[in-house]
């Protein structure tokens, strides 16, 4: 991240501010648990995982913007618009997006990476930041909210809401070392249920936790009448379905594998988390 004392200083205080400040960093976690299991060095894992934070930063701060969540707190403090203002918030989500990109695109010349292969992380980062990954998923959220919603239409929307920047995370440092097919396949398989059952969790602690323990506005989901997993079939079974999800995601990998013990670590930690 740039320093904040450049001439644009204060933008570069509000992308450091939601960057850097707190968060479980689990999408980075999963760069490196990844990047451990298929042998990419720890110089392209920081790239995957700084580059996948600042899709999520940039996505948070807009997010908690009036015209889209409106929401006031976040990992613990005032959100990006309400310490800056909605012009600097918007910025600084609009600036982090292409620094996320400059990052992965400089491993070809820092860290040795092959330039296709770094041309394909930064495909798939697009991807599944895009309006058929992130973006998409987060337009059909806000296109039902007040509506019902199947079990197979809600896992659609968080496929591409939240899932697609999980499979970015886990599947980026395997391109970035030109890993074979197969690998990165399983990789995929891994994440994709992964992705889903955070979003299941996420539904749960929404429905269970206080705002204190969350770091954000606790109930937000039903307050804003949204379909949600817990809505759809009930705190208990929502809590199996996550287990069970998490269960099939460890199954797509090796787990006999040492270095793919710190993955399940990562998946388990997951399905167990309480904030």
């Amino acid at each position: 991240m740039p320093k904040a004392e450049l001439t644009s200083g204060r933008l570069l205080e509000a992308m450091r501010y939601s960057a850097l400040g707190g968060g479980k960093r689990l999408r980075a976690l999963l760069a490196y648990a990844s990047a451990e299991a298929v042998g990419a060095s720890a110089a392209l894992a920081d790239r995957a995982a700084a580059a996948v934070e600042m899709i999520h930063a940039y996505s948070l701060i807009h997010d908690d913007m009036p015209c889209m969540d409106n929401d006031a707190m976040r990992r613990g403090k005032p959100t990006n618009h309400v310490k800056f203002g909605d012009a600097t918030a918007m910025l600084a989500g609009d600036a982090l997006q292409p620094l996320a990109f400059r990052v992965l695109l400089d491993a070809s010349t820092v860290d040795g990476a092959n330039a296709n292969a770094a041309l394909a992380a930064c495909r798939l980062l697009a991807d599944a930041s895009g309006a058929f990954g992130m973006a998409g998923g987060q337009a059909i959220d806000l296109a039902n909210v007040g509506k019902p919603m199947t079990q197979a239409a809600l896992e659609e929307m968080h496929a591409l809401k939240t899932g697609a920047m999980f499979k970015a995370a886990v599947v980026l440092p395997a391109l970035m070392i030109d890993c074979d097919v197969d690998r990165c396949e399983a990789l995929e398989r891994f994440a994709a249920n992964i992705g889903l059952a955070f979003q299941v969790v996420d539904d749960v602690l929404d429905a269970t936790a206080d705002s204190e323990t969350l770091g954000k506005t606790a109930g937000k989901d039903a307050a804003s009448d949204k379909p949600t997993f817990v809505s759809l079939m009930g705190i208990d079974a929502a809590n199996a379905y996550a287990r069970a999800l998490t269960r099939t995601a460890i199954a797509a990998i090796d787990s006999n594998d040492p270095k793919s013990q710190r993955l399940i670590e990562v998946a388990f930690a997951m399905a167990e988390r309480k904030s």
